[in-house]
């Protein structure tokens, strides 16, 4: 493979026009845009929580037509089978009669998957995502397919309902490199979405950049420098999360039941890396461990009853890990 040319400051102008792009159709959201951008240009999948309606789906879409790939969207209900996502072998007749099995692709195959309420889906098909998100292949009989690149599943969940849905086991959780909360809109916010949304102008996206030049920055940032201090300062955050650690925080022992596995330290190092080249850095700082931490563990950490009972958040455990660490007040 050929060796990958360090150009931090086009990259920092790449991804500046990519987030300005999505600010012109987007109004607000400005943190879950930049995590977003974080996840894809550190080749992860991104799970986002929110109620209905905050404009998830016409996100997911902005940035498929910013970054010009294709993009499926799927919306996930208790009756999906896994094949209508993979796809299936069907039977096919030639010109003379013969027949033959060939492969019809399910909406998988595309670079950017939209799973719409993720949660709705049986396990079944949840299961089905897995060999897709991590392998990036799909198996259907005894052909293994390969899919797009670049390829993410962005999945949505809403966090109101839980009748007829079906919560991500752990090992499914942990394949998302981010989980990302989109908030509610802000007055202000709410009456820029109404003047855009229901006048007769609507703002046309641009292209501003393609496959080539987003693998270009996803290989670039793994060369950002990473220092033995800045590395074992995300090592202890991430054994602060487990409640047998002497080192972890009062709130940790007292509410957590699970801490974060290995992918923990893993998202957080190489979303960190994005964020440096955000700034146009090839070293990695504290100040981006702190800034991605919450959106990599929020998922990865589990509460034990009574945290569940007080309302406690993951959010607010691995608050106060960062400033145990010294690293957030």
């Amino acid at each position: 493979m050929q060796e990958t040319q360090i150009r931090p400051e086009a990259w920092k102008e790449t991804i500046s026009r990519v987030r300005n792009q999505i600010g012109e159709i987007i109004v607000g959201q400005q943190e879950v845009v930049e995590q977003m951008l974080w996840c894809i240009f550190a080749g992860g999948h991104a799970l986002l929580e929110g109620i209905p309606g905050l404009g998830k789906t016409m996100l997911v879409r902005t940035i498929a037509d910013t970054l010009d790939l294709s993009f499926s969207r799927v919306q996930f209900t208790p009756d999906l089978m896994p094949s209508d996502i993979t796809g299936t072998q069907i039977l096919s007749f030639g010109r003379q009669g013969e027949t033959a099995m060939t492969f019809q692709s399910g909406p998988l195959f595309s670079s950017i998957v939209l799973a719409d309420e993720i949660n709705r889906a049986t396990p079944k098909t949840q299961s089905a995502l897995l060999e897709a998100m991590q392998e990036k292949t799909v198996t259907v009989g005894n052909e293994t397919h390969r899919l797009p690149n670049p390829f993410f599943v962005l999945a949505t969940q809403n966090p109101l309902e839980n009748e007829g849905t079906y919560p991500l086991p752990e090992a499914q959780l942990d394949r998302f490199l981010l989980k990302i909360l989109v908030p509610y809109p802000k007055a202000e916010e709410l009456k820029e979405i109404v003047k855009r949304t229901t006048s007769n102008h609507q703002p046309s996206i641009v292209k501003q950049a393609g496959s080539e030049e987003l693998l270009e920055i996803q290989h670039g940032a793994r060369e950002v420098l990473v220092a033995d201090e800045v590395l074992d300062y995300a090592a202890r955050l991430l054994m602060m999360s487990h409640p047998e650690e002497e080192s972890a925080p009062e709130g940790v022992k007292k509410y957590v039941r699970f801490g974060s596995g290995p992918r923990g330290i893993q998202s957080i190092i190489s979303t960190g890396k994005v964020r440096a080249v955000c700034q146009g850095r090839m070293h990695l700082a504290q100040s981006d461990i702190n800034a991605v931490a919450i959106p990599a563990l929020r998922h990865r950490i589990f509460l034990n009853f009574e945290g569940q009972a007080m309302g406690i958040t993951t959010d607010q455990v691995v608050s106060e890990m960062l400033q145990a660490l010294g690293g957030r007040s």
